[in-house]
């Protein structure tokens, strides 16, 4: 999805991920904690306009690239992510 921009918001010990597409002012959000190098995933919300996109499984996919980047470890306590996490097996090595 070319229109799609995914920012990470960091603000220390909590933070999410920002989905925008270009043609909506929603966004969609992947929220978590962060304790040491911990990541717990708490909500996974994307906006009824601008879903039936992917967009959801595209924030996943970003907090899983930043976790390999980042040393990170992720309880996925959000459903959504613990879905993810069951599909992807590969993923295993970043459960915390």
């Amino acid at each position: 999805m070319d229109d799609l921009a995914i920012s990470l918001i960091d603000e220390g010990g909590h933070g999410e991920y920002q989905a925008r597409v270009a043609d909506s002012s929603a966004v969609g959000r992947l929220t978590w904690v962060r304790r040491d190098t911990v990541l717990t995933t708490e909500h996974t919300l994307v906006p009824t306009e601008i879903g039936g996109r992917g967009i959801a499984g595209k924030l996943v996919e970003a907090l899983i690239a930043d976790a390999r980047t980042q040393g990170w470890k992720i309880v996925p306590e959000c459903s959504y992510v613990a879905a993810a996490f069951k599909r992807h097996p590969e993923w295993a090595d970043l459960l915390a």
